[in-house]
């Protein structure tokens, strides 16, 4: 039985809308243990509808593990995890698909599927359904939202990482539900797909959806992103506004690297720039000389 016919066979409760500013979903007093180490220890976040939230912080700080924890795909050990209005454990795997998407770091398939299938597998949570009325629509929107329409008929292995990245991202739109969550869609990204990407991010907060993103690029999270979790030390040790939460003193502390942070001059969103000694910068050793 077919992936489809995994989801037609289910009965399901469907997804009621949120109002904008409503709860779609959250986390309160997670505690994730991997090994002997806590990677979360009390982190608690909430996910509001019509909102981007951009999660980031160093390596190893857990923000792909809170993504974990806030699409209901990994069990706290501790603490609680609200999705749609009810425990991320109470819904059943179909039911949880129809309400939160997922795109992972890396997408990874074991068959020679051409791409626009790959996109329409974003659809299958939907079968058996009125909206299954929907997948001719949602997968030319979410192909042409990510340009990936010119590669419809391409192996998805065969494609470079970025466009890998830009179908992976277009099956998770053409799922259309209201809570996205997306770790590290910008990292495979040129400059122009990466801004491509986050206005995505933005038309779907816009028309409504919640948004959670993890992101490495500052620059990206203050000029996107609503709000911004700072996740840190087990927790997120920061939660609000970019212009509220990009202070010099806590990324410095938070990223163990002196930064500077000051106003774009035409959008006033916040700029962060690592400190640097301009001798070292641009030493002789250090120079290019393509």
């Amino acid at each position: 039985m077919g992936v489809i016919g995994v989801f037609r066979r289910r009965v399901r409760e469907l997804p009621a809308a949120v109002e904008p500013g409503g709860l779609v979903a959250g986390a309160d007093g997670v505690r994730v243990v991997r090994g002997r180490r806590a990677v979360l220890d009390g982190a608690r976040i909430a996910v509001r509808a019509g909102e981007v939230l951009a999660l980031v912080g160093p390596n190893g700080a857990g923000k792909s593990t809170l993504l974990s924890v806030l699409a209901g795909d990994l069990a706290p050990s501790a603490g609680t995890v609200r999705i749609g209005g009810r425990s991320a454990g109470a819904w059943s795997a179909p039911e949880l698909a129809l309400r939160r998407a997922v795109l992972p770091q890396t997408a990874e398939l074991s068959f020679p599927f051409p791409v626009e299938e790959v996109v329409r597998m974003g659809r299958a949570p939907w079968a058996g359904t009125a909206r299954a009325a929907e997948d001719e629509e949602a997968v030319a929107e979410a192909m042409a939202a990510t340009e990936v329409t010119a590669l419809a008929a391409r192996p998805f292995a065969a494609l470079s990482g970025g466009e890998r990245a830009r179908a992976a991202l277009a099956r998770v739109l053409a799922q259309r539900t209201g809570l996205l969550l997306l770790d590290e869609p910008t990292a495979a990204l040129d400059l122009r797909h990466q801004e491509l990407v986050l206005r995505v991010c933005r038309e779907r907060a816009a028309a409504g959806d919640a948004v959670v993103v993890v992101l490495h690029d500052l620059g990206l999270a203050a000029a996107y992103a609503d709000r911004v979790g700072v996740v840190h030390g087990g927790g997120v040790a920061a939660d609000g506004p970019p212009d509220g939460v990009f202070g010099a003193e806590l990324l410095g502390r938070v990223y163990r690297q002196p930064v500077e942070v000051f106003p774009h001059p035409r959008t006033g969103v916040p700029l962060v720039v690592p400190h640097r000694n301009p001798q070292i910068a641009k030493s002789p050793q250090n120079a290019s000389f393509d």
